[in-house]
This record gives C-alpha cells, structure tokens and sequence, in this order.
C-alpha cells in the first residue's frame, strides 16, 4: 500500500513519462517459449490434419497459459482448467449469439464483470477478464453459423486442454517449487528482521516480514491436498510455523530494546534459506550456530527457536511432534464477503460490465467494420487495477497498438498463409509475453498483430492496407477513448469515499474476534474456523484493496490518504496478531470487565472513524501471554490522532 502511495507524491513523473516507463524486471524466456507454443502448436496440428481453420480456433484455448504464474501446482491445475471451461463457454457464447448484436453487446459485458469479480474475489493473478472477452469478441467475428457451436466450442477446449498440460510439466521436476520459494523468502526477510533489531529499520522490516508470512501461508493453504500430503509439504509447513513463532517471540520481547541481536543470528536464518534450494537432504551442509557467552535468558531462547527451526530440515517429519494447521475459507464465503455494496471488487465487476455493454452498443449501432474491436479496446483498457492504471493502460494501447496494427497490416497484405501463420503465432506471442512484464504498451505492440492474424483469418477478411489499417485504429481509438470516460465518470473518488466506513466495519469485526478468542466458548470451538475470523479476513482484505484503489484516483487525496496509510497498517498487524492468536489453544479466559473495557477501546475507534473524528486514549487492558496484541490496540489509538482540518 505505502509504495502506491509514494507513486502519487508532488515530485512523480507526468501520467504519460509513467505510461511510457519500462521497469527492470527479468525477461520469463521459459514462460514467453511456452505461451508461445501454447498459442501455435493446435495451429501446427490444424495443417498436418489439413484444416487451418480449426487449428487457429484452437489456438485461441491456447490464451489460458496466459494465466500461468508461480503458484502451487495444486492450484495452478485448477485455475488453468477452469480457465479453460470459461474460454470454451465464452467461444460458444459468441458462435450463438453472433446473429444478434444485443445479445453480444449484453454477453459482452456480463462475460467482462463475470471474469472481474471471480479474479478480484478470489485475488488471483493474472490477465483477468480481456482474453474471455477476446475469445467471445473473435467467435463473434467469425462467419455466422451457429450449428457449429460444439464443434468451435470443442477445439477451444483441445487447445486449452494443451495449455494445461504445458502448464503442469514442471510438476514432474519440482512439485513443490513455488511452496519452496516463499518459505525461503520468508526465512530471508527474517533474517532481515532480526538484524533490523534496535535500529530505525524495525517496522519498516517487521512490515516486509508480516507481507511475506502472509504471502507463505496463502500460498501452502493453496498448494495443500488433504489426499497427498508428501513430507516435503509438510516440512514446509512446520518451517514456516516455526518462522511465525520466531517472529512474534522478538516482536514480544525485543520490540522496545535498543540492543542488537547477535548477527550470526541473521546469517544462520540466511543459511536456512539457501539450504531450502537443495533439492537433495544429503546436499545440504552442516551449519552450526555457537552458543556465545554471556546471553541472557531471552537471546539465549531465540537461540534454542533458531536452531530448532534447522533442525526441521534433516528429522523426519514423522518424528516432529508438530501440528499442521490448514484451513481455508471456502468459496461460498469469499464470494459472500466481495459481494458487497462496499466491496470495491463488487463495485469494480459492475463499472466493467455496464461500460463494456455501452461500448458494445456503440460499436454495432454505427456498424463498424469488425465492431468486436471496440468493446475489446474498451476492455484492455479498462483492466488496469486503478484510475491511474487505466490512464497507463489507454496511453500504452494507444501507442502499442497503432504500431502494431500497422505491422499486422503489412503482414496481412503479404496474405500470409500455412505454416508461416503458425510460425508468425508463435514468435509474436514469445515476444509479446517476454515485454509483458516490462511494459504493457510494448506487450501490445505484438500481441495487435497476433490477435488480427488470427482474427482476420478465421473470419475471411480481404481488404486494402489503407482501408484495413485505419478501421482498426479507429475502432481501438473510439473503444478506448469509451473506457476512460466511463472510469472516470462512474468510478471517480467511489473508492476513497468508502474507507473510512470500510475502516469501521473493519475494527468492530476484530473485536468480535478478539471477543471470541479471550472468552469461554465451550468444548470443541475451533477459532481457526469461526465466522468472526472470516468476516474479519474478509474486511480486511476489502479495506486493503480499497485503499490501493483510492490512491490511484484522479484527483487524488494525498492528505486523508496520508492519514489513514498509519491507520491501515495498524490494522492489517492487529488482524496478523488475532490470526496468530487463533492458532494457540492456550489463550486465558478474560474477565468480563477486561473484555468489555477492550470492546469499549474498539467501538470508540469504530465510531470515531465512522464520524472522521479523532478517538479519545482509553485505557487498554492487559491480555496474559499476547502483551503484542495490547500494544497494537495502543498503537491504533495512536495512528488515529489527528488534526481535524484533514477532513475539512
């Protein structure tokens, strides 16, 4: 969240210098090779059985490796085969209601906030909605035959099919790589951690280290199979457990000190972290962390923690007297929480649909040529997460795709046919996904010319290069320029609007939580699986997609957002410690008195935020054994002081 702030400070580059910026990071050669044979290989099939045709509208399943990413294989299994189902439904769609522009344009828009609200809810990475509405738009423009539903329908499913298994190969040689990988990031940053010890970089790096715990358990929650549950899995699992109780032994007992942890404390957790790449047990080297002199009792037992955590990595499982805690809300729930009037997933999902449906209309009331490109541009340039985003995006595809549409132009005018158009494929999407991550305006510049190929080919277009070029670009022109007025107008300030009552909702969920966690709640409660821990994950995880979507509006309020970035982030560690908390069977009863003075210290800050006024200091009462969780709510207090013109 700080860091979308910090993009938005007096001293950033102009909209248009951000636009045009290309970051440093790493070229995915493996990924771009594979989406780029995802994408050309049902082609190369079409032509050995005869039948380019089908083999290009095979090639459009060939999108959902696009949604690959580093994620558990568990999971990435799922998601790419239902990305696969949604892509054959949205290509079946399009076959029927191609004779009925309406139809399409409505379909469009509820296949758009359909896709939006499904990727924000269940905050997955990737494309989002543009190539189901890509894969709808190109079946559209496709020669009206609508008997052929199933067998269009039945190549997109081939070509994703391919996809998957594309998607899944690594399995065989890894299949626990991206479990591995946050582990090991969590046991770097906290290494970090330890080292920020008695210096100014304390929360900075208590902030990094809660990002990452976080990051480590959503992604073992999703890579977690109840009827496969291998021992490198569950050593992965106690090594983080291990990790989090690390984390909040220093954060109880060394959080006020001035005093340095002994460095080799650092080192050794690094050394955890690197033995983590080692695929073998017998290549891992021996490391010994030496017992100094003159330790006190609380160093001295982070000492036994550190060297209890190494010693996960050569015992046995079966012999680690550790309990797994796996728990995963379900997707009743999580659909539930984002289905909310102040949801901004919610509010995000119905902006898209209603602003695609009117591109849509637009596009087929004045009968452009190929009026699918126009609700399409509207739909690339509407994906970015923010307002902000979205002027990015519209400025990138501006430029992007009116270069690139000159080059597929002048591809087309060569009347490319056979394998040069699978080879054309394949190379424009390799090179369209390794520029993706450096910048979307480049990614574009090749992707135009791959989707026209493939669109112009299946739908049998034969026109001028003059004629052809400026079609294109006027559609892209109009569907953009649609998109920006609609996210402008419908979504301006709609999310800054709703923090301060997200905020409200928030707080008095935690004390519902904390309630439960403190008081006598009868044999068998499970807190891990409390509705109040849930509707607290779920408000949080709404404030903190709010905010970042606030401090991407135009224009922004850098004053309340300044305020409110201290609030937040209190909030998010209160709600870590609660989820900690809930983890322990051995929390004290509190009195009645205790508990009701904490929900009183809640409920003033609920209502003080709700009224955006500043909350008086109450006093907070002692919790036996969780002194960090009396310290947040101090904290929080805190955060909301405030001058009272912010507001005015």
């Amino acid at each position: 969240m700080r860091e979308t702030l910090k993009s938005d400070s007096p001293k950033s580059p102009s909209i248009f210098k951000q636009a045009l910026t290309v970051n440093r990071k790493p070229f995915p050669w493996l990924k771009a090779f594979s989406a780029g044979l995802a994408a050309s290989l049902p082609v190369f099939i079409g032509l050995l059985v005869g039948n380019l045709e089908y083999g290009l509208i095979a090639g459009m399943g060939g999108f959902a490796y696009l949604y690959v990413f580093n994620i558990p294989y568990a999971q990435r299994a799922r998601k790419i085969f239902f990305a696969v189902l949604g892509m054959t439904l949205a290509s079946a769609l399009g076959t029927l209601a191609a004779p009925h522009p309406l139809a399409v344009a409505i379909l469009m828009g509820i296949i758009g906030a359909a896709a939006i609200f499904i990727f924000g809810a269940l905050k997955i990475k990737g494309p989002s909605a543009i190539f189901f509405v890509l894969i709808f738009a190109m079946t559209t423009g496709m020669p009206v035959h609508p008997e052929l539903v199933w067998v269009r329908a039945g190549l997109v499913f081939l070509g994703g099919a391919l996809s998957w298994v594309l998607a899944m190969i690594g399995w065989f040689f890894n299949p626990h790589g991206p479990e591995t990988g946050v582990v090991k990031k969590v046991y770097t940053e906290l290494a970090g951690f330890l080292d920020s010890v008695g210096t100014e970089k304390f929360n900075e790096a208590r902030h990094a280290l809660m990002s990452g715990m976080r990051e480590a358990e959503e992604t073992l929650v999703a890579g977690y199979i109840p009827w496969r549950n291998t021992d490198i899995f569950n050593r992965l699992v106690i090594l983080n457990d291990y990790a989090n109780s690390i984390f909040f032994y220093v954060l109880e007992n060394f959080s006020a000190t001035t005093d340095k942890l002994p460095p080799e404390f650092g080192e050794f957790l690094r050394e955890i972290a690197h033995s983590l790449d080692l695929k073998q047990r017998n290549e891992i080297p021996s490391k010994k962390l030496l017992l100094s002199e003159g330790m006190d009792e609380t160093v001295l037992k982070l000492f036994k923690e550190i060297t209890d955590a190494d010693a996960i990595l050569n015992e046995p499982t079966s012999k680690i007297n550790h309990e797994l805690h796996i728990s995963r809300p379900s997707l009743r729930t999580i659909f539930l929480g984002a289905f909310d009037k102040n949801s901004i997933v919610f509010i995000t999902a119905v902006r898209f649909g209603l602003v695609t449906i009117i591109a849509a209309v637009i596009a087929y009331e004045f009968e452009f040529t190929r009026p699918f490109w126009v609700p399409l541009s509207c739909v690339a340039v509407m994906s970015g997460f923010t307002i902000v985003a979205t002027y990015h995006r519209a400025i990138q595809r501006a430029i992007g795709t009116i270069l690139g549409i000159m080059i597929a132009s002048l591809v087309l005018m060569t009347q490319p046919n056979g394998y040069i158009i699978a080879v054309l494929i394949l190379l424009l999407t390799f090179i369209t996904e390794l520029f993706i991550v450096k910048n979307y305006g480049l990614a574009a510049l090749f992707f135009t010319p791959s989707a026209l190929l493939m669109a112009e080919s299946t739908s049998h277009g034969n026109f001028a290069f003059s004629y052809f070029a400026s079609a294109r670009i006027i559609d892209i022109l109009i569907g953009s320029i649609v998109g920006l007025i609609g996210v402008f107008f419908v979504g301006r300030r709609s999310a800054s609007s709703r923090v301060p009552h997200l905020i409200t909702k928030t707080i008095r969920s935690q004390a519902q939580f904390l309630l439960v966690l403190f008081s006598d709640q009868g044999t068998g409660f499970n807190a891990r699986k409390s509705k109040e821990r849930m509707k607290m994950r779920t408000n949080l995880n709404n404030l903190k997609t709010l905010y970042d979507t606030a401090a991407g509006e135009i224009p922004v309020d850098k004053k309340s957002l300044e305020y409110y970035w201290p609030v937040i982030f209190s909030i998010d560690h209160l709600g870590y410690l609660l989820e900690n908390c809930s983890k322990t069977e051995q929390r004290p009863i509190l009195s009645d008195q205790t508990l009701s003075q904490l929900l009183y210290v809640c409920e003033t800050m609920a209502n003080a935020a709700d009224r955006k006024l500043s909350p008086s200091i109450k006093n907070v009462p002692e919790i036996e054994g969780f002194p960090s969780i009396r310290n947040e709510l101090i904290h929080l207090q805190k955060s909301f002081q405030k001058d009272d013109r912010v507001f005015n």
